[in-house]
């Protein structure tokens, strides 16, 4: 088989021009190439290098060995304590890591992590680590709260509070959408996404979203070209 037949067939989810939905609980955990850390692949450009959009889980006293991140690296802390050189980082906690940093992370106590690799635009060598659950939610558009993370160049990372009962605007995605719900449950007229929902809504894509219940959102918006591929 030639590499580019074996990268072919290695892609997934990676026609950005193409709405994507997956709930990552319906999805089996799969070993990675380190014992004791496992992961559900959501998108991935190749087997173990490239684009790649992940939940992935550390069991307790699993480490990684040290290694860098081409591109960047793009995580948010679901469960658990995720920890590296620079530090322990629990649950709510965002973290960037850009091209240059290199690291070997672990977990004690085992975690739960959303990780992006191989995304960041050229560039973008913002090295940021957030605590959400201390940083604190602002007023947004109508009733939500929001927490800004991150804002490169039109590209931006954004957490999301969305109380019982709100109703959104319809609105148009330009250069796309990504969602990660982290609690409660979203919900549009294509449907329904409870904690654990990953929806990549590609460039000028439409939706009106609301909530019956408390909901948290990690929303990244901005990244994905008009031509259907991701900025990088």
């Amino acid at each position: 088989m030639s590499l580019q037949n074996h990268r072919a067939n290695n892609m997934l989810n990676l026609d950005f021009s193409q709405r994507v939905v997956i709930n990552s609980n319906d999805l089996q955990w799969s070993q990675s190439p380190m014992p004791g850390v496992l992961r559900k692949r959501l998108a991935r450009e190749d087997a173990e290098r490239g684009h790649a959009t992940s939940i992935v889980k550390y069991l307790p006293g699993s480490r990684f060995r040290s290694h860098p991140h081409p591109q960047g690296e793009e995580i948010f802390v679901l469960e658990g304590v995720f920890s590296d050189e620079s530090g322990d980082y629990p649950a709510g906690s965002y973290i960037r890591n850009p091209e240059g940093f290199e690291h070997a992370p672990f977990s004690n106590e085992g975690c739960v992590l959303f990780v992006k690799l191989h995304q960041f635009q050229p560039g973008d060598q913002q090295h940021i680590r957030v605590n959400t659950s201390n940083a604190g939610l602002r007023p947004g558009p109508g009733g939500l709260s929001v927490l800004p993370l991150h804002d490169y160049q039109g590209e931006s990372t954004t957490l999301v509070f969305w109380p019982a009962g709100e109703r959104g605007q319809p609105h148009t995605h330009f250069a796309g959408e990504e969602i990660l719900v982290i609690s409660g449950e979203l919900m549009d007229k294509h449907g329904r996404y409870p904690a654990g929902s990953w929806i990549r809504s590609p460039h000028m894509s439409q939706h009106c979203p609301y909530v019956e219940q408390d909901t948290l959102l990690l929303v990244k918006a901005g990244h994905l070209g008009e031509s259907g591929t991701q900025f990088n």
